[in-house]
């Protein structure tokens, strides 16, 4: 596989396609990450005097994201994501509705995608029982945001996060 770390500067706004929208997302992104943890929520209001435990907590990194150009003809490529804290998750993206997911534990995941009419791409996947629902979308070209849910087996709220993301840019030569 190819990469490109940089969209394509004629793409229309927001994209169209999921492989523009993959292609899209390549780039190097200062992140404001919110992480909640909604199950221990209704008990840290009631006990966060008391033992001081929190149940959100907020981070701020670099998040590095590039483009995995497709192998064949039709497909829609994937992402390499490496967060703030380091390791790399790769996203692989058939053009059926699926992908695949690898994270540096060796952990797989499946799932599916959607890229919704409003130019977002929500991306559904279970692992170890539990199921993930993320909204990825841009505001303007070099703003994305990212919300996920987890839910439990059994349907109780687990984890959330929302992260605003900004691009960076090179400043023109002058």
């Amino acid at each position: 596989m190819t990469s490109a770390t940089e969209p394509a500067s004629a793409a229309p706004f927001p994209p169209e396609t999921i492989a523009a929208f993959l292609a899209f997302c390549a780039g190097d992104w200062l992140s404001l990450r919110s992480c909640f943890s909604l199950e221990e929520a209704a008990d840290a209001a009631r006990e966060a005097e008391a033992d001081g435990v929190s149940w959100h907590s907020s981070e701020r990194g670099e998040l590095t994201v590039t483009y995995l150009a497709p192998e064949q003809t039709g497909e829609p490529g994937g992402l390499e994501i490496t967060p703030p804290g380091g390791g790399r998750h790769r996203l692989l993206f058939r053009p059926d509705g699926g992908f695949q997911g690898s994270a540096p534990d060796g952990a797989a995941s499946t799932g599916r995608w959607q890229l919704w009419p409003d130019g977002s791409l929500e991306l559904t996947s279970e692992r170890a029982g539990a199921s993930v629902r993320e909204r990825i979308w841009f505001t303007k070209a070099n703003l994305r945001l990212r919300s996920s849910v987890e839910h439990h087996p059994d349907g109780r709220p687990g984890r959330a996060s929302f992260s605003s993301e900004i691009r960076r840019v090179s400043r023109p030569a002058g």
